[in-house]
């Protein structure tokens, strides 16, 4: 199985596990699972630790490019077709790293770990 990870589902996995659902833990676990984690995330996460909305990730965020090796992760980069996509996708949810995750993983057509279920609105498979 392939996911997406969203970025919130990235830190608790790291930072804060027990935050996680059951569902999200066991695939995250599962080491035949593909993990992806978009550049949208380190994005998301660097930009919220410079405006102090996420001062508990500050270090995950120095070392997020040591994430992919230490949990064997894989770093999704943004490509422009699927960047028009997210620019595209019709829908009242206008947060910027949503939209691209959501893209990218309609492009791909993998489901997403997350809570937030206003991605549901992009009409991507959701598990949590």
């Amino acid at each position: 199985m392939t996911v997406l990870v969203d970025t919130h589902a990235v830190l608790w996995a790291n930072i804060k596990p027990q935050l996680l659902s059951r569902k999200a833990a066991a695939i995250l676990s599962d080491r035949s699972t593909t993990v992806l984690v978009s550049a949208a995330t380190a994005w998301e996460i660097s930009t919220k630790v410079r405006l102090g909305k996420l001062p508990s990730a500050s270090v995950f965020e120095q070392e997020f490019m040591e994430l992919p090796e230490r949990a064997g992760y894989i770093l999704l980069p943004i490509e422009p077709e699927v960047a028009l996509r997210s620019g595209r996708l019709i829908a009242k949810h206008g947060d910027p790293f949503d939209r691209m995750i959501a893209a990218q993983a309609l492009a791909l057509d993998v489901p997403v770990i997350s809570n937030d279920a206003k991605l549901d609105e992009f009409g991507v498979r959701r598990i949590w």
